[in-house]
C-alpha cells in the first residue's frame, strides 16, 4: 500500500531533509563584502573574499568549523522516513518511527538555531536565514500530516475489526 497519502508525505519528509544538505542554512556578509560567513549542515565557513564575491579564486578561508552532526541527523531523518514508508503493514511501528523522526528533526532545528546564534556575531554585517533552515520545518509539518493519516488508518482498521 505504498500509494497511500501518508507515503507521499513521508517521501516529502525524506526529500526535504535531503534538500537541507544541498542548501546553506544561514549566511552573513560584511558591509564592504570583504568577508562572508556561511553555515551548512556539514560546516561553518568564514571566507575573506578580497572584495570580489563572485570570483572564488582569490578567496581565503579564515575559519572553518565542522557541523557534521547536523548533516548526520538530516541523513538519519531522511533514512527513517524512507524506512517508514515500507512499514505500511505495521502501522504502530510506522507511528513510532514518525515520533522518532519528529524528535530528530526538532534536534536539527534546535542545533541549527543554536549554531546560527553562536556564529551570528562573527562578522559586522547582516545575516540571513536561507532555504536550508526552513526545509526541516517543512519536513516536520509533512511528518505530522503523515502521522495523522497513519493514525486515521489504524482507527479505521480497528473499527472494521470490531464489526467482524
Amino acid at each position: 500500500m505504498i500509494q497511500r497519502i501518508q507515503s507521499l508525505f513521508l517521501f516529502g519528509v525524506a526529500f526535504l531533509m535531503g534538500l537541507t544538505n544541498a542548501y546553506y542554512m544561514w549566511g552573513e556578509m560584511s558591509a564592504d563584502q570583504s568577508t562572508v560567513a556561511t553555515l551548512t549542515t556539514f560546516k561553518m565557513k568564514v571566507v575573506e573574499t578580497a572584495g570580489t564575491v563572485s570570483d572564488l579564486t582569490d578567496d581565503t578561508i579564515i575559519r572553518e568549523d565542522g557541523t557534521w552532526y547536523i548533516g548526520a541527523l538530516t541523513i538519519l531523518a531522511s533514512i527513517i522516513a524512507l524506512v517508514s514508508i515500507f512499514q505500511f503493514k505495521n502501522r504502530l511501528n510506522q507511528m513510532k518511527l514518525g515520533a522518532l523522526n519528529a524528535l530528530i528533526m526538532a534536534a536539527v532545528l534546535g542545533l541549527s538555531y543554536y549554531k546560527i546564534y553562536q556564529f551570528e556575531g562573527l562578522i559586522d554585517g547582516t545575516g540571513q536565514i536561507s532555504f536550508g533552515f526552513y526545509c526541516p520545518a517543512g519536513a516536520m509539518l509533512l511528518n505530522i500530516m503523515a502521522n495523522r493519516f497513519i493514525r486515521k488508518d489504524e482507527k479505521l482498521v480497528k473499527s472494521v475489526d470490531r464489526i467482524r
